[in-house]
């Protein structure tokens, strides 16, 4: 039997010394969702809204994104919708305003949807700190020892 505060404690929510569940936040996930007519959208949008969770659903068949806004894990929404038959997965693209200009060629998507571009992981930047960089400055004239070299 449990004292006062184990009492108040419960009363107010904390449970003791009983497992907590972990609260989810509020998040925003986005899927490109291959969608084909208001069939596919609305199979799709029925599947999302029927999750707990979600606060809200919007569907773009344009774009062939799905967002989704709610307490929701982004792995459990994406499954959801693999479940309808959809090819779907993880929204690849970022608003090319975003992008370190100029952006890779790897980068370049012909799919990508007007003013996006691929998502490129930092890898594939040029690293500034390599070699390679300070043999190209080493001989600079904003390297103030420079004349020492020659």
């Amino acid at each position: 039997m449990g004292g006062p505060l184990d009492y108040v404690s419960d009363l107010l929510g904390g449970g003791g010394s009983k497992k907590h569940k972990k609260m989810k936040q509020l998040q925003t996930v986005e899927l490109k969702v291959r969608m084909d007519c208001d069939g596919c959208e609305r199979k799709v949008k029925n599947a999302i809204s029927s999750m707990k969770g979600v606060k809200s659903v919007d569907v773009s068949r344009k774009e062939q994104k799905v967002t989704v806004t709610g307490y929701v894990d982004a792995n459990k929404v994406l499954k959801k919708v693999k479940a309808t038959g959809k090819r779907a997965e993880v929204w690849p693209y970022v608003p090319y305003s975003l992008v370190a200009q100029p952006y890779t060629a790897q980068a370049y998507d012909k799919k990508a949807p007007a003013g996006y571009v691929r998502k490129v992981e930092s890898h594939t930047f040029p690293n500034l700190n390599s070699t390679d960089e300070q043999y190209t400055t080493l001989f600079s004239e904003d390297n103030t020892n420079a004349c020492t070299i020659m």
